[in-house]
């Protein structure tokens, strides 16, 4: 299948080139603003079917509405008949052709140009009225409120808000992406005689700049926002694709000492904390007990002991383990417990506790195996 692709560079241009290459479709003709219109004369020929992504949201007067939004479609519809190429066309419009100002009028003419286009040709035809669209490479003032809001939190510049209870709808690019492949295989979702995305989610504007800071500052406080929700999920994801290349990482408070070190990775209320320790040859650690606080021990490295006791007998339980073998350790409550490294060289040890140290409850007793 050959397909046409208009608005190749953009922000769903370039997602859904990824997406279709990742799903075996390598016949792609990519067409932007920088093409050859000679180019169009030849894929108009060959094409099998037509994403038209190409449009103008933000120009610099008004009158570039329109002919981005409606000169170069009528141009791409007078190609394909020209050639007599009936392939089905995919049309990006927006939620605000159904407003009276320069951007939704031009939208709107634009999908009537497809709607006269499908009445004389027959031509399939799938106008998609598109609600505020976010993901990653998209571009800060410009495509989304989402992508400035990212953009500027991650640089920690200053976003500013008129009115905290303005109601949005967003789109995630991997659910417009499925959406619009279904389209491809001929079966699109059709909603009121336009095309339409089944996934959104709403959020009111200053909710999502609060939740969009605080992904910055899970840096700090070593929290993971909730991936149970959906919207939260993607936005994250959005977000790190916001970060400057020179901040990927960020520094951990190590506690060292010469025993080794212990260093907490992460917190969360629900699903407790991580966090990694290093023993040195020899060192034993632990030696308590927990009422209620229990945990998990992974040796990713080196070799040790893992010793327990039950409060009130005398019997000791041993598990050795190794980094070679990778093995999870359950820590009881009720059971003093520790771990000597015994062996050459530091021990590793992933350790994951139900519930976040509380200095004022530590619900810890020292007590030897």
């Amino acid at each position: 299948m050959n397909i046409l692709v208009t608005g190749a560079k953009g922000f769903v241009g370039k997602n859904l080139i990824a997406e279709l290459k990742n799903r075996g479709y390598n016949n792609i003709f990519e067409f932007t603003r920088e093409s050859d219109l000679s180019l169009l004369e030849e894929y108009t020929k060959k094409c099998d079917f037509v994403f038209h992504l190409a449009g103008v949201n933000r120009p610099k007067n008004e009158s570039e509405f329109m002919e981005g939004n409606f000169s170069f479609t009528s141009q791409l519809l007078e190609l394909l008949k020209k050639h007599e190429n009936r392939a089905p066309i995919l049309i990006t419009s927006s939620i605000q052709a159904e407003m009276d100002n320069p951007y939704g009028r031009s939208k709107k003419a634009g999908e009537d140009l497809l709607i006269n286009y499908y009445m004389e040709t027959d031509a399939k035809v799938y106008v998609y009225r598109l609600p505020n669209l976010f993901g990653k490479w998209s571009k800060p003032n410009y495509n989304t409120v989402v992508a400035t809001f990212c953009h500027n939190v991650a640089r920690g510049i200053d976003i500013h808000i008129n009115n905290s209870d303005t109601d949005l709808n967003l789109c995630y690019i991997d659910d417009l992406l499925e959406e619009f492949l279904r389209a491809l295989e001929g079966n699109p979702t059709i909603q009121n005689n336009y095309c339409i995305v089944p996934k959104t989610h709403n959020i009111k504007l200053g909710e999502l700049a609060e939740l969009i800071k605080s992904f910055k500052e899970s840096r700090e406080n070593l929290s993971i926002p909730n991936m149970e929700e959906e919207l939260t999920k993607k936005l994250y994801s959005t977000y790190l694709s916001f970060l400057p290349e020179d901040m990927f990482s960020y520094d951990l408070k190590m506690n060292i000492d010469h025993r080794g070190s212990f260093t907490e990775f992460i917190r969360t209320p629900e699903r407790g904390q991580v966090s990694v320790n290093v023993s040195k040859p020899g060192i034993t650690k632990g030696n308590h007990w927990h009422h209620t606080k229990n945990e998990k021990f992974l040796v990713v490295s080196g070799e040790g002991l893992i010793r327990f006791r039950k409060l009130h007998s005398d019997e000791i339980i041993e598990y050795k383990v190794s980094g070679a073998k990778l093995q999870v350790i359950d820590i009881p409550t009720g059971y003093t417990h520790s771990i000597v490294n015994i062996g050459e060289n530091d021990l590793v040890t992933i350790m994951w506790a139900n519930e976040c140290f509380d200095l004022d409850k530590p619900d810890t007793y020292y007590l030897e195996v």
